[in-house]
């Protein structure tokens, strides 16, 4: 288009600032050649203020062309409901600022990608970015390495600041009400670093997860109608994908928050997917892979409508018999010699035939400190309770889980919480409830509140898949720290939140995101 070549006016229209950094380059390339100063400005802005508009004059200020990238909606990680105006509207919006000549994006989640091709001469940051330890993602550092390799330097404003999520959390409708009081009553008591410091002090825990590894596949599909001859739908496939899920998502999750993770699990001999497995483990996963001979590794294969992830049709391989007993016995010794040497034991069971009753017994024994998580699905309906574990120092089951456990229907969901307490005294327990958000009661030598009732922090779900094994992995985590119950329960909630606007396991739950997250919330 004719205007893009055309020096930057600042009565110019909104909508001709806004230009993609591809075309961008050669005008400020030009710009550059005629002895122009670029300036470069990058953040979400997602709700425009004043400290915004005096940040973009000041950096005007620094040169003749102010660029200002945005990050894409995608990228941005600042809790739910964020960002609260799509990447249009705050390209519009920041674009209709006199001191701003052109608005373009990122087709990443940095800044980095942007600065090497807009090339400012001075690439410039609110005074919150000056202490660069301060920053969470650590982005500042690769930012300024960035600005440095193109022959520039970073500048701070100084000036009044205010935040655009503290403003969006109390001044807008963010999240339901209910989840509104509770984050409104929890930020009284607690502050975003408080909760963060917890978490960036689980570092030292040494951690052993154990359990069943499922690997998910969700074959895309799209429903094509009844056949004309078979009652049968028919479908037309359009691609797959795989994810670790079970025990090694839960074993990537905790990844990111502790120093060493020992994973412990059975593969199959047939189809054992071994080599996708280890691929898909974070780096600082070790593994130990016990082979069954008599099995496939366990795999879910879903069926899924893409469009809205409507998961059609499952198809389950796995071996849910018993053990092999030689292989049962070698796995009882290597645990017997292995768990002392961990602060945290993390049993995921899903009942594929993996926790036999001797390796329960070995880990009830054995470990310093025990957090089970016994899940009922289709494969074992009734079949795999939580009350088959004689001793644990934390459980993390769902409702339904709850209620099969007590052969309880209707019973009121506290009363049942605090029977259930009651027959495993000493052990915290949290019960997550979905969109009711979770229960959690710790026993009387734990700090704070000893029951505590979490609302529910999501407000876009993708997929279900993976939320609870998110949930479990990092409240163990808080609760082998003997957080109170409020904490236990609100670092679990986010963990869970962030995990249902997630493709089943395709990421997994990271310390830094978590931590936007957590200062999101508590803004």
């Amino acid at each position: 288009m004719e205007h893009l070549d055309k020096e930057p006016r600042s009565h110019r229209v909104a909508s001709d600032k806004v230009i993609s950094l591809e075309d961008l380059v050669p005008i400020l390339e030009r710009a550059r050649q005629s002895g122009k100063t670029i300036v470069q400005c990058h953040g979400v802005f997602d709700l425009l203020h004043p400290g915004h508009i005096r940040h973009f004059e000041k950096a005007k200020q620094l040169g003749d062309i102010l660029v200002v990238t945005l990050t894409r909606d995608e990228y941005v990680n600042k809790g739910p409901g964020r960002p609260a105006f799509t990447l249009q509207l705050r390209a519009e919006s920041v674009a209709a600022l006199g001191s701003v000549d052109y608005v373009s994006f990122t087709q990443a989640p940095t800044a980095v990608e942007a600065i090497r091709l807009v090339k400012p001469a001075f690439y410039v940051k609110g005074t919150d970015y000056e202490d660069k330890s301060a920053d969470l993602t650590r982005g500042i550092y690769a930012e300024e390495k960035a600005v440095k390799e193109v022959g520039g330097e970073i500048y701070f404003t100084h000036d009044i600041t205010f935040s655009s999520t503290e403003i969006l959390n109390k001044n807008f409708a963010i999240y339901p009400e209910q989840a509104h009081k509770y984050l409104k009553d929890f930020r009284k008591k607690y502050s975003p670093e408080n909760i963060i410091d917890q978490l960036q002090a689980l570092k030292d825990l040494k951690v052993l997860v154990i359990g069943d590894t499922i690997v998910d596949e969700y074959h895309y599909c799209q429903p094509l109608g009844k056949s004309p001859k078979e009652t049968i739908v028919s479908t037309k496939f359009l691609e797959d994908e795989g994810f670790a899920g079970g025990v090694l998502a839960c074993a990537n999750h905790v990844s990111s928050f502790v120093g060493e993770v020992h994973l412990v699990t059975v593969l199959g001999a047939q189809d054992t997917r071994q080599e996708f497995i280890e691929s898909q483990l974070s780096a600082n996963v070790r593994s130990k892979f016990f082979v069954r001979p008599d099995a496939s590794t366990n795999i879910k294969r879903r069926y899924v409508e893409p469009a809205f992830l409507t998961k059609m049709f499952q198809i389950a391989f796995l071996n849910d018999t018993e053990l092999p007993p030689k292989l049962n016995a070698e796995i009882c010794t290597y645990l017997e010699n292995t768990l002392g040497d961990y602060d945290l034991v993390i049993v995921a069971d899903y009942g594929h035939g993996f926790i036999s009753e001797s390796i329960k017994k070995v880990l009830c024994d054995k470990s310093p400190f025990l957090a089970i998580n016994v899940q009922t699905n289709s494969a074992n309906q009734g079949y795999n309770l939580v009350t088959k574990y004689p001793r644990a120092d934390y459980i993390s089951i769902d409702e339904p889980e709850l209620r099969l456990a007590m052969q309880q229907r209707y019973r009121p969901i506290k009363e049942l919480v605090e029977e259930f307490a009651a027959k495993f005294p000493g052990t915290v327990v949290t019960i997550t409830r979905g969109h009711n958000g979770s229960m959690t009661i710790t026993p009387e030598n734990y700090p704070g509140t000893h029951f505590f009732e979490a609302a529910s922090v999501s407000s876009r779900v993708v997929d279900r898949v993976g939320a609870g094994d998110a949930y479990f992995a990092l409240s163990s985590l808080v609760a082998a720290k003997k957080a109170d119950a409020e904490v236990i329960g609100f670092v679990g909630n986010a963990a869970g939140s962030m995990a249902v606007g997630v493709v089943c396991n395709r990421s997994s739950i990271q310390a830094v995101p978590v931590y936007k997250f957590i200062k999101a919330l508590l803004s």
